[in-house]
């Protein structure tokens, strides 16, 4: 599917998809699109910043991969990490002598790669360029945020036993926080920042007839 061509046309996209935004939320997913640039959406629990970026997906055509950001984050679970039983397998199979040598030079290739949620975005073969979440990113520490400026600002991660792998295509990065705390400000400025408000009523039971288009007008009050 084609990347929306107007902010009109995302706007019509995602109320397609029930999804009842604003001009400022399509203004800033078209731009984030055309500019090839991580939108952040930063707003209170429950007010759709996730659900954008899975009806984003549903937009453009892409598979979404999400990383579910929590406290303690690490690389292992957001990037890579080596399947060591198979390792180890492997090494027992090839026995001893020259072949074990083979063996132990064998398993640090991407055959025994786990790959996790960033790493699967930015080396993939898929047809549309896959939409990235980084849902709450406040709920991850400082050091995973610096990492996570790194991969941004080059879309590449560096692998010591095999290199650096970069990016076949751009995804589209959407990283969302409910703000439980700041986010560093180097952070932001990779990206194009969009806050969404609590909707008022009229929006409120625009939404719930785009859900339920069956319930009663006064039930949608």
């Amino acid at each position: 599917m084609s990347s929306p061509a107007t902010i009109e046309d995302v706007e019509r996209r995602l109320r397609e998809r029930r999804y009842i935004g604003d001009r400022a939320l399509a203004t800033s997913i078209f731009l984030a699109l055309k500019l090839q640039k991580p939108l952040f959406i930063e707003g209170e629990a429950g007010v759709g910043k996730t659900e954008a970026a899975k009806v984003m997906a549903e937009v453009l055509g892409a598979r979404l991969i999400r990383l579910q950001c929590y406290e303690g984050i690490d690389l292992a679970h957001a990037v890579y990490e080596w399947n060591y039983p198979r390792q180890l397998l492997h090494i027992r199979l090839m026995g001893e002598g020259e072949d074990r040598r083979v063996a132990e030079r064998e398993i640090f290739s991407s055959e025994f790669l786990l790959r996790r949620p960033l790493l699967d975005a930015i080396d993939n073969d898929d047809p549309t360029p896959p939409v990235l979440l980084i849902d709450e990113i406040d709920r991850s520490d400082e050091e995973f945020e610096a990492f996570l400026l790194e991969l941004l600002s080059d879309f590449q991660v560096s692998i010591p036993e095999i290199g650096t792998i970069k990016a076949r295509q751009v995804p589209f990065v959407v990283i969302t926080s409910n703000r439980t705390r700041e986010v560093h400000d180097a952070l932001k400025r990779r990206c194009l920042y969009h806050w969404i408000d609590y909707p008022d009523l009229d929006k409120e039971v625009e939404i719930v007839r785009a859900r339920a288009p069956e319930a009663a007008d006064g039930l949608a009050r």
